[in-house]
């Protein structure tokens, strides 16, 4: 089935298009209107390229206040459930607009005011929510750092973002330990230079923390003793957020967003996009600390009136491969957003989906997949276990919002697996030659967008706006360099392969990992994969495929091996030189998710490398290292 009622019908996906691109300023003044704003903005797009750089508004008040002011106050704003604990609570718009506004006087009497920086270093708990809202609430730009991060990157990021006040908890919670959060934020500020005046910790009671006399305040005597603080305007180019990108090395490299432009394109992308409607379930299964929490698990569903999910948990573990479907039943989830690792970990756990079918998930109509190249099994899988679309989109962190997508709220288009489908209206996606010019479909090439970016997508990087034209504008003059490569088809359709560094050289035949992965992961026994290049005195590079097997495969690892590496001899071609692949437990990750073939390629090349404090599971390296 993969991708069940995609198929036919006619879609208002053209249209919409066409106007975003021959006519954007239109088009996005139309968008904007549904957004409350303070000041309305009289221009669309300035000249600098920054959208509605006249208009004045308030975040917060557009994902929270606006609602319960129309009446909606008793409509669920935010189910928090953690499995880790055995907690289920659900927040209104009501009940949270007050946490909100509680929290916001708090950090007004610590002296935050528009303009300041604000650290949030915390797990996944409604406070964590709480606490960037807060800040939008104040006009206040907040910096959140994923939990997991040590404190030397942690150190790193409150230099560069120089906080006023840092809000952290005692701890975060793993399914089998508990992770110290207060050792890690006060060793971080040992190595920091910059010194926020305050921090403020929320006590959780698995693990209370020791705080330091003067400097640290009790989240919870903090806020209780705080006055409501209303809401402050700020120009729409003002910024909203930094949130630094995952695996950062040398200085941070903070991505920047703005009030305006990212309301209006969050709140478009609900509907459009996403195909949801006000009052609707809509969960995004990630962590508040990378992008897709911020778009998708705070401001886009809270902007459009909807439910949203916070999950303090894993796919699979807490505690079995059916905890996704759990919690899609019990709170009835309509779309569900999450990564590909995801559904790769529960099928790994479940390959025939017995644990999905011991939940009623006839309300789920959408599975949103992105972060990271959909195999085209993976896809079919979900499709067939669920019964329902399911859709590969594509973004990044600098985008803040998808790129590519089949926007089911325009009408869907028919579905092409591995294909992240059109790009979404406001992005002229063009694929480039080494030239400059503009590649023949079919033909693969960088994947860059023609200035101007949409709203909502990043204007320039924290405090330095000549790295930002430097990494992005200055390879293709026009154009910003996304850094992926693929290609786009007759019919329009584009195909991401994969980072541009992630395409190898074999004896002068410039060849895709991606496409090399897509063939292995449709082997039977493989869960998942990750291809790398590795040096070759014959052919400069030559291929090795790292492999997963589905639990319960009881094959010999190294006849997977010689089936796999013929499989991609079979549907590549000898060209690939494809000869070896080796069957390992574990591929090493991020917390998000993403393969670190970066690393990998270190590893295979020699090089000295540092474990990446994104990093999942450090001894998944030293495996990779004694495969090869």
């Amino acid at each position: 089935m993969g991708g069940a009622g995609l198929i036919g019908g006619v879609s208002g996906y053209d249209d919409a298009y066409r106007r975003s691109i021959d006519e954007p300023e239109r088009f996005w003044a139309e968008a904007a209107r549904g957004i409350d704003w303070d000041v309305p903005p009289e221009t669309v797009l300035g000249d600098d390229g920054r959208w509605f750089p006249d208009g004045r508004l308030n975040t917060c008040h557009n994902a929270l206040d606006r609602h319960v002011a129309a009446g909606h106050g008793d409509r669920v704003a935010l189910v928090y459930d953690s499995p880790v604990t055995g907690t289920v609570r659900n927040f209104t718009y009501a009940e949270l607009l007050d946490r909100v506004a509680r929290t916001a006087g708090m950090l007004r009497d610590l002296g935050v005011g528009a303009g300041d920086t604000v650290v949030i270093y915390m797990p996944m708990v409604p406070e964590a929510v709480v606490a960037m809202l807060a800040c939008a609430r104040l006009g206040a730009v907040h910096s959140v750092v994923f939990g997991g991060f040590a404190a030397a990157e942690l150190a790193v990021r409150i230099d560069h973002a120089r906080p006023a006040v840092v809000l952290s908890a005692s701890c975060g919670i793993e399914p089998t330990r508990l992770v110290e959060y207060k050792p890690l934020l006060d060793a971080a500020l040992e190595q920091a230079e910059h010194r926020p005046r305050h921090c403020v910790i929320l006590q959780r009671p698995q693990h209370p923390a020791s705080l330091v006399e003067g400097r640290d305040l009790d989240w919870e005597t903090a806020v209780s003793a705080a006055t409501p603080a209303g809401c402050t305007a700020v120009a729409a180019t003002d910024p909203l957020y930094i949130l630094y990108t995952s695996g950062t090395t040398g200085a941070p490299k903070g991505v920047v967003r703005d009030n305006g432009g990212h309301a209006v394109a969050l709140h478009w992308s609900m509907s459009s996009v996403y195909g949801t409607a006000p009052g609707e379930v809509f969960w995004a299964a990630s962590d508040v600390g990378w992008v897709v929490g911020h778009s998708y698990i705070v401001y886009g569903p809270l902007m459009a009136g909807c439910t949203t999910v916070l999950y303090e948990g894993k796919p699979v573990g807490t505690p079995d491969p059916g905890a996704f479907w759990r919690v899609v039943a019990m709170h009835g989830v309509r779309t569900l957003f999450t990564a590909p690792t995801a559904i790769r970990a529960i099928k790994k756990e479940d390959p025939t989906g017995d644990f999905a079918k011991k939940w009623d998930l006839s309300g789920l109509r959408y599975l949103f997949l992105a972060g990271e190249r959909l195999d085209p099994d993976t896809y079919h899988w979900a499709g067939d276990l669920l019964g329902i679309p399911v859709i590969d989109h594509w973004w990044q962190t600098e985008t803040g919002w998808p790129v590519a997508a089949n926007c089911v709220g325009l009408g869907p288009l028919p579905v092409k697996p591995g294909s992240p489908t059109k790009p979404v209206p406001g992005y002229d996606v063009r694929i480039l030659d080494s030239s400059g010019a503009d590649c023949p479909p079919g033909t693969e090439g960088a994947v860059t967008i023609k200035l101007p970016l949409p709203p909502g997508t990043l204007p320039t990087l924290y405090r330095d706006d000549a790295r930002f034209t430097e990494s992005y504008l200055s390879r293709y003059p026009g154009h910003y360099l996304t850094g992926d490569g693929g290609y786009i088809d007759a019919e329009g359709y584009l195909y991401v392969m994969g980072r541009i560094d992630d395409v190898i050289n074999v004896a002068g035949h410039r060849l895709s990992t991606g496409q090399m992965e897509e063939v292995i992961a449709s082997h039977p026994d493989v869960a998942e994969c990750a291809v790398i290049g590795v040096a070759d005195d014959l052919k400069g590079e030559l291929p090795v495929g790292f492999v997963v097997l589905k639990a319960g495969a009881s094959r010999d690892p190294a006849d997977v091996e010689r089936e796999v590496a013929a499989l991609v001899r079979e549907r590549i071609g000898p060209v690939a030189a494809f000869r070896r692949a080796v069957v390992v437990g574990r591929l090493p990750k991020t917390r998000s998710g993403k393969i670190l073939r970066a690393t990998m390629r270190d590893i295979a090349a020699g090089r000295d490398y540092r474990t990446p404090s994104t990093i999942e599971d450090p001894a998944t390296l030293t495996e990779i290292a004694d495969a090869l």
